[in-house]
């Protein structure tokens, strides 16, 4: 009955305008042709990609169609070129997880995980430790589908899986290339995962992506694709989980007082300190926000680091005695 726009704002959708639903066909053929997509076909998905300059800054734009049953839906992804140069420092981490995160990538072999779930800010994290060890002296090859962000002085390699040229057979390939440094985009079977965690033990720092939901899944989650427990307890380095959370926005910022006792004690159960400790805070909604009280995101962190107590509780394969162990470490500090 209409083309309905909406846009995603800090991992929310609202919607921005309604138009006529002539207006479809044409506005998703325009998009078709800025993407070099083909504007003839409506019954397959198509992904395409086009680059556009606004306000000085550039963008990447990254679409994708989708036949549905009354027409078309297609999704735009922005992509700010200026988030592929952030460092460390830039995002936001505790201290004592960043010095962590720089002693990690510091060192000459092994690997390294970032887990969560999509649009949680994973790539973002990666492209930020490739800036920091982007030298002259290393060779680093990224296996991405797609590529997001293009480095200067990297490799990146986009997969095709339609002609064979999946993680696993670009992987293989790179080794062949004499890297110091290899990027993954994201581990999805077993192939991948196992060749990754040898490449790690073969003088390869490799850095990648799992979906989990917090670090201590990464573990199980690899024996379920198969790698032996001891190769990830000799091939790991660490494992940080992420999320981007949305912040009250700091210009209607208030304390909310209709948080029940109840509800109070149960998240400071959770919390593990005294209802007391608890203070709870809402964005009343102001021209700043838009009225919906949150004004940015920002990212939380949790980082495990391989140590022989984490290492003895991966080969026991108990969620308990990895937590436990978890926990010994100073750096460590739970998403909640």
């Amino acid at each position: 009955s209409g083309l309905r726009v909406r846009l995603r704002v800090d991992g929310v959708l609202r919607e921005h305008l309604r138009l006529d639903s002539r207006l479809t066909p044409l506005i998703a053929s325009k998009l078709k042709v800025m993407a070099n997509l083909d504007i003839a076909e409506r019954r397959l998905p198509q992904d395409g990609r086009t680059h556009l300059a606004l306000e000085g800054k550039a963008y990447d734009v990254r679409m994708a169609t989708m036949p549905v049953q009354d027409g078309e839906s297609v999704v735009l992804r922005l992509l700010d070129q200026q988030t592929a140069l952030l460092h460390f420092n830039e995002l936001g981490m505790p201290g004592n997880v960043e010095a962590s995160l720089q002693n990690i990538m510091h060192r000459p072999y092994g690997l390294f995980l970032v887990t969560g779930p999509t649009g949680s800010g994973k790539s973002t994290t990666l492209y930020a430790a490739l800036n920091e060890i982007n030298t002259v002296e290393r060779k680093i090859f990224t296996v991405e589908d797609p590529v997001e962000y293009r480095l200067q002085g990297i490799s990146q390699v986009q997969v095709h899986p339609r002609i064979g040229l999946d993680f696993a057979r670009v992987l293989r390939t790179i080794l062949r290339q004499d890297p110091d440094v290899i990027m993954v985009g994201e581990i999805r079977d077993h192939e991948t995962a196992e060749i990754a965690a040898r490449a790690a033990l073969t003088g390869h720092l490799v850095l990648a992506t799992l979906h989990t939901n917090d670090a201590v899944g990464a573990f199980p989650r690899l024996q379920e694709l198969e790698v032996e427990p001891f190769l990830i307890g000799s091939a790991v380095l660490g494992v940080m989980a992420q999320r981007l959370v949305r912040r009250i926005c700091p210009s209607c910022k208030t304390e909310d007082k209709e948080v029940s006792p109840a509800e109070r004690a149960a998240f400071a159960a959770r919390l593990g300190v005294p209802p007391d400790f608890v203070t709870f805070f809402c964005g009343k909604g102001c021209n700043t926000c838009n009225f919906t009280g949150y004004r940015g995101r920002q990212p939380v962190f949790e980082l495990i680091r391989m140590d022989p107590l984490l290492r003895a509780a991966i080969l026991g394969n108990s969620r308990a005695a990895l937590l436990e162990a978890a926990n010994q470490q100073q750096q460590f500090t739970l998403l909640r």
